[in-house]
């Protein structure tokens, strides 16, 4: 099994407009082969910010796939060239950290 946690941190104020996008091709990303879990993850409401906050333009992807090969192929999907030719002009970084259990 491989994991990915991708750290994606939009312009100021662009958060919501990623993860509008992120959100409608969830399903796209589900239905592929090797997808166990996709899903955006923000700070926890209620919490006060700490040196680990995330804040208000970052989220992260937490992503389970069943193969290298099967995330390979999620990488180079029509669908991901797509979200993220729509999401370009909205992001200030990303960092992809691609997992395996030991």
């Amino acid at each position: 099994m491989i994991h990915v946690v991708a750290v994606i941190t939009a312009k100021p104020g662009q958060r919501a407009a990623v993860l509008e996008a992120f959100k409608a091709n969830v399903p796209a990303v589900l239905a592929e082969q090797g997808c166990i879990e996709y899903q955006a993850v923000v700070d926890a409401k209620g919490l006060p910010p700490s040196k680990g906050s995330l804040g208000d333009d970052t989220f992260m992807v937490v992503e389970k796939w069943a193969s290298l090969a099967d995330l390979q192929a999620h990488g180079a999907s029509a669908h991901m060239q797509a979200y993220a030719a729509r999401t370009k002009e909205l992001l200030a970084n990303r960092v992809i950290h691609v997992l395996e259990p030991v």
